[in-house]
């Protein structure tokens, strides 16, 4: 297998630049400023500004929507800046939602974008549940990704979702090299978990066992009841603190996967 460089920057919250292969892919946009957000009973807040502005970002090849119907995953300013990617790739009821330059792709179906030097970078929806079970009908479609080049490690990005047998199948179909994990435990709606906790991400681990890991969505808005720290002590406690990298908002790491 071929060895390929990535380098991922944190901007805030679920929204992470992946440059791979000579492309640049965003996840979940939110370029707002500090802020409250409330959709009925529910008022979540956001405490930081972007590490980095969105227009610097530019260009955007894709951009990964894990979903469109929740702020935290695309707020007023990211979708103001979904038409300056060159394409977006969500579910099929964001497809619907939002038209434009949006592309739907219902679980292990794929698309390929052409690299400079003809490669091809394929990128595939991953199975996610955005809380408990037969809580779909509440939150709606989510989806997480699968980043690959040729036969190359990929990289998986989970999108909101929590632990669940259909992520294994994720590590039986794909050698995973990075797995970015939206790992805060958040807990918009009550006691209870819609993104991996702390168990949930050692499972991912034990899962995705040669791959590093890596976490965003847990740091900067007030429904995250986790952080970067707890999984790190966690992973610690687990003897596998060596594969946990933590990000820096505004921060590029270097990856060989």
């Amino acid at each position: 297998m071929s060895k390929e460089q990535v380098r991922l920057t944190l901007i805030d919250g679920p929204t992470l630049l992946i440059e791979m292969g000579g492309l640049r892919i965003l996840t979940d946009p939110t370029f707002d400023e500090p802020q409250v957000y409330t959709s009925g009973p529910i008022r979540i807040e956001k405490f930081n500004s972007p590490a980095v502005s969105a227009d610097s970002l530019l260009p955007i090849n894709a951009v990964l929507l894990s979903h469109d119907q929740h702020g935290d995953k695309l707020d007023v300013s990211g979708r103001a800046f979904l038409p300056k990617a060159e394409t977006v790739i969500s579910t099929p009821d964001a497809e619907q939602r939002l038209g434009g330059n949006t592309r739907g792709l219902a679980p292990w179906s794929s698309v390929a974008l052409t690299l400079a030097d003809g490669r091809v970078l394929t990128i595939t929806a991953t199975p996610a549940r955005h809380g408990p079970i037969c809580f779909e009908h509440i939150q709606g479609q989510v989806t997480g990704f699968v980043l690959a080049i040729g036969d190359g490690p990929a990289i998986y990005i989970s999108g909101d979702t929590v632990w669940f047998s259909e992520i294994a199948e994720v590590a039986q179909r794909f050698h995973i090299g990075v797995a970015v994990l939206f790992a805060g435990a958040a807990q918009p709606r009550g006691p209870f978990d819609v993104t991996m906790n702390t168990n949930d991400a050692v499972e991912a681990a034990a899962a995705f066992y040669k791959a590093k890991v890596v976490s965003v969505h847990n740091v900067g808005w007030s429904h995250y009841t986790q952080g970067p720290e707890d999984l790190a002590r966690t992973f610690d406690a687990v003897g596998i603190g060596e594969r946990f990298q933590q990000l820096i908002p505004g921060v590029a790491i270097d990856f060989e996967v």
